[in-house]
């Protein structure tokens, strides 16, 4: 869907004006008779729609939920700015917004100027650059830590910005997010891997496709593209499939680590002066009216807010309906990766897909063989829509899959895979990002329908959705001016396995605790865990510290370290072995001590 913030950015060209969406004011009766004729060819003549605002509204009942989606798509792109899908489907009920189960009053009555909901890479990087202001920033997210969903879901890949479609809101926002990672990652101390990908070839009249795929990348910006022969594909990865006739290669593509990304993005935000608030879901608005919010309704109480951002992934479209702006309506596309293990890093440089004409029109672009920043490979994802939108389950089916994309690498094998993971992705029918001020309620804005490649495009957004609330703040809150003490750079945690061996052993004197180590698999230290135990943002689970210090990430995924880890979490934060959970609530390890006289450290 295209963006509203584009009428009201300088330089940017106005929505209706954008190629392919020139209609979205247009009569209702052409656009609601599209409408109406695309539903009756998919089948769907039974399905009721209404116009709401400058939406349309889908309902009714069908069979399966794959009806419900088809449905949705039908009706999209037909002039409206936007689907709000309430086609209910027999036998599924849709999970509602879980909220966290805390409740100690702790935000009853305090204020912020702008309150981010959503505590993801897009959510904590908007935080952090709304702290280049002197507005007060608050950062709410529902989860015992940031990163807990889609930014520690996916593969990292900073994709270069050629498979989004021009002019769409999704291919400014990669592309310039793209170039914007390289000094980001310079200043909050983040690595990162400029990999480049290989778009692979089955047969060499595929080569045909060659000028088409240059257009593209004209078209969007991406700079340094060209056409790799069957020979000098293999010479940039001797591992590749036989199968390969050829390549366009895009040499911007990178990788990084989602969550450690986000983590920074955080962590740099509060150093500045932002609150994060961990363990908080939204439940409400208090408004004046239908058009401006006054306070956010918190299961830690009620705070008063100047500017409200919507970041919060796959629940966005429930907190616009929460505010009164639900214009459209967010499905969730599950994705599968299987991640391998570190010695495969040497099999692999660049990130490899074969592709396929049906990408053309695909709603995915087919997933593929990845290296990580950390040194793993990582196959997939694949993609399907599921009705619960926080499912991350794995099934068979889902690794049958997934093998069958091992083809693009001769030496990857089953064998090779350590874990598998799942994400979901949070998609609009219209597959555009929703970056934008609310066209209902004046001081809410959208970072909404941020799928793939939201990584790729989070500086980008956070610097849109800023510009927009330093105009609102403008308008309603006071004079915008920039914070005087903000300081762009984040210092990471000590790699100890990264240092060479003088740096090592200097260190280790310095500290002992740096000579403990805790994690055998990826070689992690007592040191490394209990710095980030006393960094900015407070770590309450186990899977907290394993973002941070890759604890529990290696072959055994925990088997040997978990006790000493759990340890030392007890002995910083004073918590209670009991009651350390992996995740957050729910998910706790001990339950009581299981010998006579044996008592539970206090």
């Amino acid at each position: 869907m295209a963006s509203a913030f584009s009428n009201r950015l300088p330089g940017k060209k106005p929505m209706n004006e954008k190629k392919g969406l020139s209609e979205p004011r247009e009569s209702g009766g052409n656009r609601f008779r599209r409408v109406r004729t695309s539903l009756n060819r998919k089948g769907f003549s039974n399905i009721e729609i209404r116009e709401e605002r400058n939406s349309i509204v889908l309902e009714g009942i069908l069979d399966a939920w794959h009806e419900k989606i088809e449905a949705g798509y039908a009706a999209a792109r037909r002039g409206y700015k936007g689907v709000v899908n309430d086609i209910e489907v027999e036998g599924i009920e849709e999970p509602p917004l879980p909220l966290p189960g805390y409740t100690d009053g702790l935000l009853e009555g305090k204020y912020f100027d702008a309150v981010v909901i959503g505590g993801g890479i897009i959510g904590t990087a908007i935080a952090r650059e709304l702290t280049r202001t002197n507005l007060s920033v608050a950062l709410l997210e529902k989860e015992d830590d940031v990163a807990m969903h889609a930014s520690s879901r996916n593969d990292g890949m900073i994709h270069p910005g050629f498979a989004p479609s021009p002019g769409s809101v999704k291919a400014g926002c990669n592309v310039r997010g793209n170039e914007m990672y390289t000094e980001v990652c310079r200043d909050l101390d983040v690595p990162i891997k400029r990999t480049g990908s290989l778009v692979l070839f089955h047969n060499s009249c595929m080569a045909l496709l060659v000028p088409f795929f240059k257009r593209r990348c004209r078209q969007n910006g991406v700079r340094g593209a060209r056409y790799l022969t069957r020979s000098e594909v293999f010479a940039r990865e001797p591992y590749v499939s036989a199968e390969q006739h050829g390549a366009f290669f895009l040499p911007t593509t990178g990788q990084l680590s989602p969550y450690r990304m986000t983590l920074a993005y955080a962590e740099n935000a509060v150093t500045n002066g932002a609150a994060v608030f961990l363990r908080t879901g939204v439940s409400g608005f208090e408004m004046d009216g239908d058009s401006h919010i006054r306070g956010v309704k918190t299961n830690r109480g009620t705070l008063k807010a100047g500017i409200v951002v919507n970041a919060a992934g796959v629940w966005s479209d429930v907190i616009a309906g929460l505010a009164g702006d639900r214009f459209f309506s967010i499905h969730g596309r599950k994705g599968v990766d299987a991640l391998l293990d570190t010695y495969t890093q040497s099999y692999q440089s660049t990130v490899s897909a074969f592709f396929r004409l049906s990408h053309l029109t695909s709603k995915t672009k087919g997933g593929g063989v990845v290296p990580t920043v950390e040194g793993n490979l990582l196959v997939g994802p694949t993609a399907f829509e599921t009705a619960d939108r926080e499912d991350y389950s794995t099934s068979e089916e889902d690794i049958d899959e997934l093998l069958s994309r091992f083809s693009v690498n001769t030496k990857i094998s089953r064998k090779d895979i350590i874990t598998y993971f799942a994400g979901i992705r949070a998609c609009t029918y219209e597959e555009d990002f929703i970056v934008e001020a609310s066209e209902r309620v004046n001081n809410l804005v959208h970072a909404a329908g941020i799928q793939s490649p939201g990584v790729a495009s989070a500086p980008a957004i956070a610097e849109d959705v800023a510009a927009l609330c330093k105009e609102i703040g403008e308008r309603d809150i006071k004079r915008i001016e920039p914070n005087p003490r903000f300081d762009p750079k984040r210092k990471g945690p000590v790699q100890m396995k990264l240092l060479k061996d003088d740096d090592r052993a200097l260190l280790i004197r310095k500290n002992p605790s740096y000579g403990r180590i805790v994690c055998r698999c990826e070689e992690i230290s007592e040191g490394e865990i209990r710095d980030v135990l006393r960094a900015p943002l407070p770590i309450y689970t186990l899977d907290g510290i394993k973002r941070r210090t890759r604890a529990g990430m290696g072959r055994c995924q925990g088997g040997f370290c978990t006790p000493r880890v759990m340890e030392i979490l007890h002995e910083e934060t004073g918590e209670k072995l009991t009651e350390i959970t992996k995740k957050g609530m729910g998910s706790n390890l001990l339950y009581r001590p299981t010998k006579d006289g044996t008592e539970e450290p206090e």
